[in-house]
């Protein structure tokens, strides 16, 4: 895996787990594992759009990243999270700005 896009990809998701906290939007206690097990997408039929964020997402990520396999591409998470933190207003602005920053470098990876 390129070393670059890998240390890229650590330090957005650091500032992605920094963004979650400052808007305490992190969790301590990890969701039954039967949530996490959910078929629909981003599991929106047991855990919140933060929850998914931190127990799947950012998890995900950085088990790929540990077994030294391929990153996602072509992902598109800023759109829904743009709606789930809308109630946020402009406090929501930096981490969307994360998860925007995330889906194009790992796009571009395969560019």
């Amino acid at each position: 895996m390129n070393r670059s896009l890998t240390e890229n990809t650590l330090t957005l998701l650091a500032t992605l787990e920094a963004h979650l906290k400052s808007l305490s939007l992190w969790q301590s206690e990890t969701p039954p594992a039967k949530a996490l097990q959910s078929k629909m997408p981003f599991c929106f039929d047991t855990l919140t759009f933060q929850q998914w964020l931190q127990f799947v997402f950012i998890a995900r990520i950085h088990l790929l990243i540990e077994d030294n396999q391929p990153l996602p591409n072509n992902m598109l998470i800023t759109p829904i999270a743009e709606d789930a933190f809308k109630k946020l207003g402009a406090d929501a602005k930096p981490l969307l700005d994360t998860l925007s920053e995330l889906e194009q470098l790992l796009s571009e990876k395969n560019g």
